[in-house]
Formats: structure tokens, sequence, C-alpha cells
């Protein structure tokens, strides 16, 4: 096969999995109808798009911040303020348009602040950001004007300057428009990571000194790749504050810095579908667990600290190790450790789970003595017999998993004989 046919064969490919990507977002709806699941989906496009900017800064130029809600919510600040003042007759400008407005905010204190962070690297990089996203979050209760103080500012947007008739009142057309625009900043966002700015981000990321030795300026790239990044953040923002139409000062603040920071990490650092999935899963659980447990931000970070020990790749680090398995034909020999795995990590996070609701309940109920509904059983937090049974199950999980994983790891190393024997790459 020449080498233009293989261009063209991935050309095809990859034109493929985006059209794909655009299917799945434009049938969704049919599927899960109810106004919760569409309202869910929404959040989902935007926080894609906000984890895929996020990891252009962490993943794809290896610069770790602690600010990068500064952006996403200043995007929605200003797409707020664009709205208002289309209601008011003081400019005309399309909805569809709006999140153009945020990235142009973002953009912009993407150059403030970028100028200023870019110009060191590592840990003094992070804790700059750390002390810009403070101070912003700061300045919310003192610039009333744009930021509406602690209540924040609303806007309708419903208004009659559209591009396509639709008045964007329904759910539902508002997750179409927030799905357009996933798809475009998504494909936008990858197809920067094969530009030469893509390529020296990744060089700066990898080994700044070489990169610099060979004549690269790594101030200039990180810059840019900073600026770029706060564009694409003031896009998810201005869709956030389409969506909810109201923005507030926490929107800015470090919780939701740490919350992209979350997806990021869990979807997997470095791969692009990793934020994806990261936004998707964590959006999902944030959703359930808030309505199922007060104790939702504690399985939150036990996750999170589970991800950096066990899997530092996320969970499309995950996927992508297994790569070389499914193409050698040897993915059928991990599974049977894979399964001797499931139940006692069931029994290890239904015992996890046990343990953290009763101790919820003992700190916060009005009557800790009332039962707790657990897995379809009532459980009374105030009793030994209940507290032994959970930490009973709990242990045996662990025990099961720790053998478990004895087993695993000599499937690994089999399957890694066997392709090294037969001249696969591992």
């Amino acid at each position: 096969m020449s080498q233009s046919q293989t261009a063209r064969g991935a050309l095809l490919w990859h034109i493929g999995i985006w059209a794909l990507f655009a299917l799945v977002i434009a049938v969704l709806p049919y599927i899960f109808t109810s106004s919760s699941s569409i309202s869910m989906m929404s959040q989902m496009g935007v926080f894609i798009i906000f984890a895929l900017s996020y990891n252009m800064l962490l993943g794809e130029a290896g610069m770790l911040s602690f600010g990068h809600a500064v952006y996403f919510g200043l995007g929605g600040f200003f797409t707020l303020h664009a709205i208002r003042a289309v209601n008011d007759g003081v400019w005309s400008f399309p909805l569809e348009l709006m999140p153009l407005v945020g990235g142009a905010g973002g953009l912009a204190f993407g150059i403030i602040f970028g100028s200023i962070s870019t110009r060191r690297a590592g840990v003094t990089f992070a804790m700059i950001t750390l002390g810009i996203g403070s101070m912003v979050e700061s300045s919310a209760n003192m610039f009333t004007d744009f930021f509406g103080g602690e209540s924040g500012i609303s806007g309708n947007r419903v208004t009659d300057v559209t591009l396509f008739g639709f008045s964007y009142g329904p759910s539902v057309e508002v997750y179409y428009l927030i799905g357009a625009w996933t798809v475009i900043a998504a494909v936008a966002m990858y197809l920067l990571t094969k530009t030469p700015l893509g390529r020296i981000s990744n060089a700066v990321r990898d080994n700044p000194e070489r990169a610099q030795f060979v004549g690269y300026n790594t101030t200039i790239a990180r810059f840019i790749q900073f600026s770029l990044s706060g564009f694409f953040a003031g896009i998810a923002g201005g869709l956030f504050a389409i969506m909810f139409e109201i923005m507030t000062a926490p929107n800015v603040g470090l919780v939701q810095s740490g919350a992209v920071l979350l997806m990021t990490f869990i979807g997997g650092v470095g791969v692009f579908f990793g934020p994806i999935i990261g936004a998707v899963l964590v959006t999902y659980m944030h959703t359930a667990l808030s309505g199922f447990s007060e104790g939702w931000i504690l399985y939150f970070g036990l996750l999170f600290v589970f991800m950096v020990m066990y899997a530092p790749g996320g969970i499309a680090g995950v996927l992508c190790v297994h790569a070389a398995p499914w193409r050698a034909g040897h993915l059928w020999r991990l599974l049977p450790g894979y399964l001797l795995a499931l139940v006692p990590a069931l029994l290890a996070i239904a015992g996890l789970v046990a343990v953290v609701e009763m101790g919820y309940q003992l700190s916060l109920a009005y009557d800790p003595s009332s039962p707790i509904d657990l897995f379809y059983m009532e459980v009374n937090a105030t009793s030994l017999l209940s507290w032994l049974v959970a930490l009973l199950v709990l242990a045996v999980g662990i025990a099961g998993v720790l053998g478990a994983a004895r087993v695993v790891r000599a499937r690994w190393a089999e399957v890694n004989r066997s392709m090294q024997a037969s001249g696969a790459k591992t």
C-alpha cells in the first residue's frame, strides 16, 4: 500500500470517527427523552469542551493549572452581558454565535494572565495560576457591576436575534446548540494537536530543555497554548451561561477549577478522548450521586486518589494499554483474571459505601437511629452489628481484589511473553 493510500485511509478513519461522534450527539435525545436527561447531556457537552480545553494545558503542554475556571467563568459572564445587551436593544448578535463572545473573553484574559504565568513552568506556574484564580474569585464580590455580587447576574436566552429561527426556550433546542458547538470545538482542538504548535507543545511538555536547545522558544509555545486554551474554556463558559441563564462567583472559583482537573485526570491526561470520557463520567456521577448521598464529594475524592495511585493514565490510559493485546488476539486471556476480580471489587465498593453512608448518618442526621436504605435493605447506623458487617464486607472485598490482582499480573506476564515471542509490540 502506498503512502498516499495510507494517508487517505487514515483521513477517512478520522472523518468516520468524528461523524459517528456527531451522530451519537444527534440521536441521544431520541433515546433519553426526559427533561432531566436532556439537561444532563447538555451539561456533558459543556464540560467536554471545558475538559478538552484543560487538556490543552496539562495533557498537551504539561502545564498544571489550578485556575482554569477563571476563563470558563469570565467567558460565561461576558456572554450573559452580551445577551442582556441584545435583550435591551443595545446591539444585535445571534444567540448561536454568543459562545464566541465567551471565547473572546476567555482569550483576552488568557493573553493577559498567560503573559505573566507562562514565564515560569512546573510548580511555580501552578502556584501562579492558583493565585490568579483566588484573585479573580475574590474580585467577584468587589466588582459588582460586572459580576453581580453574591447573587451573580442572570439573563434571558430567548431573543429575537437568531440565525435559524429557533427560540431556544425548550431544553432540547439548547441541547442541540450545545451539541453543535461541542463537535465544532472538539474537532478544532483535535486539529490543533496535529499542527506544528501541537507538536512543539508536546516537545515542551516532554523535554523543555531539549526543545529550547534545538531553537524553540518554550515560553512563547506555552503562552500561545495557554491563550488558546482560555479561548475554548470561554466557549464552554458561554454555553454554560446560555443553558443556565445565570453566572455566579463560584463559576470562576477554585472548586470549578478542581472539577475540571478531576474530569481530565480521571478520563486520561494526554489522550485526546480521555477528557471526553472524564467529563461524561464525572457529570453523570455528580448528577446521580448528589441525589443519592450527601457524601458524593467524598466519593469523587476517593475515585481521584484511586486513579492517581493505580491508573495514573486515567480510563483512556487503561483502554490504550489493552490495545496491543487486542490487536495481537490475546485480550481474551486477560478476561478470566478480570472476571475473578469483579465480585470482590463489588463487595469492596458495597462495604465502602455502607461505611461512608452510616458515618454521614451518625454525624449529620437529625435522628441517627432512623434506618437508612442501602442496597434495598434498611440499615441502622447506630447498630454495632451493622458496622461489623460493613467492615467485614469491605475487608473481604479488599482481600479478594488483592488476590485477584496476582492472577491478573500473571496473565499479563503471559500475554507479554506471547506478544514478544510473536514479534508484536507491547
